[in-house]
C-alpha cells in the first residue's frame, strides 16, 4: 500500500502488480550481490581443485606411456639411472637416495635452529627485537633459491674444504647445508606462531608453580604448541623434498646410488629440471621419464602431508 495526498485528503492506494518498494527491493539487490561473491569463491576454490587434478591427470598419463616400455619393477628396484646413455636404465634409487641424503642434511640444519629461534622469539625476546629480527627472517624466506644455490657454490662449499681438502667440488653436503639456511624462516615463522598461541593462563601457572622461563618454555609451551611444531616440520620436510635450484647447482648432478653427504648426486627435482632444458628429445621415454620421476615426487610429497594430517590430529590441543 502507498499514500496519496488529493485535495488535503489521505487515502491508501495499493501497488501496482509490478510495483516493488525501496527496502525490498534494495534487500534483492543485496542478495543478488552477495549471491555473485559466493560465486566467485566457489569459483576460485574451484581453480585450485582443477590445477591439482590437471597435474595429476598430466603426470599419470604421461607415466602410464611410460610404464609401457620401462617395467614398474625395474623403475623401482635399478640402481642406475642413465636416460642419456646408448643403452639407458631407469631405477629411480639414485635419485631418490639424493634427494632424500640432501633433505636430511637440511632437516639437520633448520629444524633446531628453527625451533631455537622461535623459542626465542616466542619466549624471551623483547617486542623492539622481535620486530627487528622477525623482517629479516622474512626476507630470509624470500630470496631466490638459485641464489642460495651460487651462494652454496662459491661460499659454502669452500669453506668446507678448508675443513675437508678432499671434498668434491659439488656435494650434498654443502647443498643440504644451504637448503637447511632456506628453509629455517618457514620453520621458525610456523613454530612461532603456534607457541605464541599457548594461552597465557599456561605461563602464568608454571611461573606461579616456581619454574623458570626456560622451564616453562620447554616443559609446558613446547609441548602445549606439539601440534603446530610437528606441522612447521613436516613443511619443511616437504620444502626440503621439492627443492630444485639449490641442488641442481651445488649437488652436482650426477645420479649416483650413494647416501654419502661428500659425494656428488642428483635429486628428482634437479634431474627433471635437466630434462625440461633440452637434453632429451620430446616425446621420447627419456624425455616421458620426467613425469614418472614428478609422480614419484608427488607421491612423496602426497605422504609427507598425509604425515602432518595425522600428527596434527593426534597431538591437537584445544584450549
Amino acid at each position: 500500500m502507498q499514500e496519496t495526498n488529493s485535495g488535503g485528503a489521505a487515502s491508501l492506494v495499493p501497488y501496482g502488480p509490478l510495483s516493488v518498494s525501496d527496502r525490498l527491493a534494495k534487500k534483492v539487490l543485496r542478495n543478488f550481490k552477495e549471491r555473485v561473491i559466493e560465486l566467485l569463491l566457489l569459483g576460485a576454490a574451484f581453480v585450485s581443485v582443477l590445477t591439482t587434478v590437471g597435474i595429476i591427470w598430466v603426470l599419470v598419463s604421461e607415466s602410464v606411456n611410460f610404464f609401457d616400455n620401462v617395467p614398474i619393477w625395474s623403475f623401482l628396484t635399478d640402481t642406475m639411472w642413465t636416460p642419456l646413455f646408448a643403452e639407458p636404465r631407469y631405477g629411480i634409487l639414485p635419485l631418490l637416495a639424493g634427494t632424500l641424503t640432501t633433505s636430511a642434511v637440511a632437516l639437520v640444519v633448520a629444524i633446531p635452529l628453527g625451533t631455537t629461534i622461535a623459542i626465542y622469539l616466542s619466549e624471551f625476546a623483547r617486542p623492539a627485537v622481535r620486530e627487528v629480527v622477525k623482517p629479516f627472517l622474512e626476507l630470509l624466506g624470500g630470496i631466490p633459491t638459485i641464489v642460495y644455490g651460487y651462494f652454496a657454490l662459491m661460499v659454502v662449499i669452500p669453506l668446507l674444504q678448508l675443513l675437508m681438502p678432499e671434498l668434491s667440488g659439488f656435494n650434498m653436503l654443502g647443498a643440504g647445508i644451504v637448503m637447511g639456511i632456506a628453509i629455517i624462516p618457514y620453520v621458525s615463522s610456523l613454530a612461532e606462531d603456534a607457541m605464541r598461541a599457548v594461552p597465557m593462563s599456561m605461563r602464568e601457572g608454571s611461573y606461579a608453580m616456581g619454574a623458570t622461563r626456560l622451564q616453562t618454555a620447554f616443559r609446558v609451551v613446547f609441548p602445549a604448541a606439539l601440534s603446530g611444531i610437528l606441522s612447521a616440520y613436516i613443511l619443511g620436510i616437504s620444502r626440503a623434498v621439492g627443492e630444485t635450484m639449490i641442488v641442481a647447482v651445488a649437488a652436482g648432478m650426477q645420479p649416483n646410488f650413494t647416501v654419502n653427504p661428500l659425494e656428488p648426486a642428483q635429486t628428482i627435482s634437479a634431474y627433471i629440471v635437466q630434462v625440461a632444458l633440452g637434453d632429451l628429445p620430446h616425446g621420447s621415454i627419456g624425455y616421458q621419464s620426467i613425469f614418472a620421476a614428478g609422480l614419484s615426487l608427488m607421491l612423496m610429497t602426497l605422504a609427507l602431508n598425509l604425515v602432518g594430517h595425522v600428527v596434527r590430529r593426534r597431538y591437537r590441543e584445544a584450549y
